[in-house]
Protein backbone atom coordinates (compact mmCIF):
# COMPACT_ATOMS: atom_id res chain seq x y z
CA UNK A 1 0.00 0.00 0.00
CA UNK A 2 1.33 3.43 -0.95
CA UNK A 3 0.73 6.49 1.23
CA UNK A 4 1.86 10.01 0.41
CA UNK A 5 3.83 11.46 3.33
CA UNK A 6 4.72 14.81 1.81
CA UNK A 7 5.43 16.31 -1.59
CA UNK A 8 7.38 13.65 -3.53
CA UNK A 9 7.74 11.38 -0.46
CA UNK A 10 5.90 8.08 -0.22
CA UNK A 11 5.56 5.28 2.32
CA UNK A 12 5.27 1.70 1.06
CA UNK A 13 3.73 -0.88 3.41
CA UNK A 14 3.44 -4.53 2.47
CA UNK A 15 1.16 -7.53 3.05
CA UNK A 16 3.94 -9.72 4.48
CA UNK A 17 6.11 -8.78 7.46
CA UNK A 18 9.04 -6.58 6.55
CA UNK A 19 10.17 -3.03 6.98
CA UNK A 20 8.33 -0.08 5.62
CA UNK A 21 10.05 1.42 2.56
CA UNK A 22 10.18 5.13 1.83
CA UNK A 23 10.58 6.63 -1.63
CA UNK A 24 11.89 10.17 -2.03
CA UNK A 25 11.51 11.53 -5.55
CA UNK A 26 13.83 14.52 -5.27
CA UNK A 27 16.49 15.59 -7.78
CA UNK A 28 17.57 11.94 -7.32
CA UNK A 29 15.36 8.91 -6.62
CA UNK A 30 16.06 7.68 -3.11
CA UNK A 31 14.82 4.59 -1.31
CA UNK A 32 15.06 4.18 2.45
CA UNK A 33 15.29 0.46 3.24
CA UNK A 34 14.13 -2.31 0.88
CA UNK A 35 12.00 -4.57 3.13
CA UNK A 36 12.40 -8.35 3.13
CA UNK A 37 12.67 -10.73 0.18
CA UNK A 38 9.04 -11.85 0.67
CA UNK A 39 7.94 -8.36 -0.39
CA UNK A 40 10.00 -8.16 -3.59
CA UNK A 41 7.13 -8.40 -6.07
CA UNK A 42 4.95 -5.95 -4.15
CA UNK A 43 7.88 -3.51 -3.87
CA UNK A 44 8.47 -3.61 -7.64
CA UNK A 45 4.73 -3.17 -8.27
CA UNK A 46 4.54 -0.16 -5.93
CA UNK A 47 7.59 1.44 -7.53
CA UNK A 48 5.97 0.99 -10.94
CA UNK A 49 2.82 2.70 -9.62
CA UNK A 50 5.07 5.64 -8.67
CA UNK A 51 6.54 5.67 -12.18
CA UNK A 52 9.83 4.02 -11.20
CA UNK A 53 11.72 0.85 -11.98
CA UNK A 54 14.42 -0.57 -9.69
CA UNK A 55 17.09 0.69 -12.09
CA UNK A 56 15.75 4.26 -11.68
CA UNK A 57 16.77 4.35 -8.00
CA UNK A 58 19.93 6.43 -7.49
CA UNK A 59 20.45 5.86 -3.75
CA UNK A 60 19.33 3.20 -1.27
CA UNK A 61 19.73 4.27 2.35
CA UNK A 62 19.83 1.33 4.77
CA UNK A 63 18.84 2.09 8.36
CA UNK A 64 20.50 -1.14 9.53
CA UNK A 65 21.49 -4.51 8.11
CA UNK A 66 18.67 -6.74 9.30
CA UNK A 67 16.98 -9.11 6.80
CA UNK A 68 13.65 -7.31 7.02
CA UNK A 69 15.26 -4.00 5.93
CA UNK A 70 17.86 -4.96 3.32
CA UNK A 71 16.36 -8.11 1.77
CA UNK A 72 15.87 -6.59 -1.68
CA UNK A 73 19.17 -4.77 -2.14
CA UNK A 74 20.02 -6.90 -5.17
CA UNK A 75 17.15 -5.26 -7.12
CA UNK A 76 18.93 -1.91 -7.10
CA UNK A 77 22.10 -2.59 -9.07
CA UNK A 78 22.38 1.01 -10.33
CA UNK A 79 21.98 2.56 -6.87
CA UNK A 80 24.64 3.80 -4.50
CA UNK A 81 24.04 1.91 -1.23
CA UNK A 82 24.41 4.12 1.85
CA UNK A 83 24.97 2.59 5.29
CA UNK A 84 26.36 3.97 8.53
CA UNK A 85 29.85 3.35 7.09
CA UNK A 86 29.64 5.75 4.11
CA UNK A 87 27.34 8.59 5.15
CA UNK A 88 29.68 11.14 3.54
CA UNK A 89 28.24 9.97 0.20
CA UNK A 90 24.66 10.96 1.11
CA UNK A 91 22.82 13.48 -1.04
CA UNK A 92 23.40 16.86 0.63
CA UNK A 93 19.77 17.46 1.55
CA UNK A 94 19.67 14.35 3.76
CA UNK A 95 21.44 14.34 7.11
CA UNK A 96 22.55 11.16 8.93
CA UNK A 97 22.14 10.53 12.65
CA UNK A 98 24.05 7.55 14.02
CA UNK A 99 21.75 5.73 16.46
CA UNK A 100 23.24 2.44 17.69
CA UNK A 101 21.23 0.34 20.10
CA UNK A 102 18.78 -1.72 18.08
CA UNK A 103 21.85 -2.83 16.17
CA UNK A 104 25.46 -1.63 16.06
CA UNK A 105 24.94 -0.11 12.61
CA UNK A 106 21.58 1.64 13.18
CA UNK A 107 21.27 5.03 11.55
CA UNK A 108 18.43 7.50 11.11
CA UNK A 109 18.05 10.07 8.35
CA UNK A 110 16.47 13.49 8.40
CA UNK A 111 15.15 15.34 5.37
CA UNK A 112 13.67 18.79 6.05
CA UNK A 113 11.24 18.11 8.95
CA UNK A 114 10.91 14.36 8.35
CA UNK A 115 12.77 11.82 10.49
CA UNK A 116 13.29 8.35 9.02
CA UNK A 117 14.00 6.41 12.21
CA UNK A 118 14.45 2.80 11.11
CA UNK A 119 13.97 0.58 14.16
CA UNK A 120 15.32 3.07 16.69
CA UNK A 121 11.97 4.71 17.52
CA UNK A 122 8.39 4.08 16.46
CA UNK A 123 5.10 5.92 16.87
CA UNK A 124 3.51 6.14 20.33
CA UNK A 125 6.90 6.12 22.09
CA UNK A 126 7.71 2.65 20.80
CA UNK A 127 11.34 1.70 20.22
CA UNK A 128 13.43 -1.03 18.73
CA UNK A 129 14.34 -4.19 20.55
CA UNK A 130 17.82 -4.67 21.92
CA UNK A 131 17.85 -8.43 22.47
CA UNK A 132 19.15 -9.26 18.99
CA UNK A 133 22.86 -9.60 18.16
CA UNK A 134 24.51 -6.18 18.33
CA UNK A 135 21.69 -4.67 20.37
CA UNK A 136 22.43 -2.57 23.44
CA UNK A 137 19.96 -1.15 25.95
CA UNK A 138 22.44 1.54 27.03
CA UNK A 139 23.14 2.60 23.44
CA UNK A 140 19.48 2.74 22.40
CA UNK A 141 18.69 4.94 25.41
CA UNK A 142 21.49 7.32 24.35
CA UNK A 143 20.24 7.28 20.76
CA UNK A 144 16.69 8.09 21.87
CA UNK A 145 18.04 11.03 23.90
CA UNK A 146 19.88 12.22 20.80
CA UNK A 147 16.72 11.99 18.68
CA UNK A 148 14.74 13.97 21.25
CA UNK A 149 17.07 16.89 20.52
CA UNK A 150 16.18 16.81 16.80
CA UNK A 151 13.42 19.08 15.51
CA UNK A 152 11.08 17.19 13.18
CA UNK A 153 7.33 17.16 12.49
CA UNK A 154 6.87 13.83 10.73
CA UNK A 155 8.15 10.49 12.03
CA UNK A 156 8.68 7.73 9.45
CA UNK A 157 9.66 4.57 11.35
CA UNK A 158 10.87 1.27 9.95
CA UNK A 159 7.62 -0.47 10.95
CA UNK A 160 4.13 1.01 11.29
Amino acid sequence: MISKISENIYQLCFDAFGSTVYVLKLNKNILIDTSCKDNEQELVKDLKELGLKPEDIDFVLITHKHWDHDGNLSLFSNAKIITNENVDELPLEIKPILTPGHSRDSICFIYKDILFSGDTIFHNQGRGRTDLEGGSEIEIQESIKKLKQIKYNILCPGHV
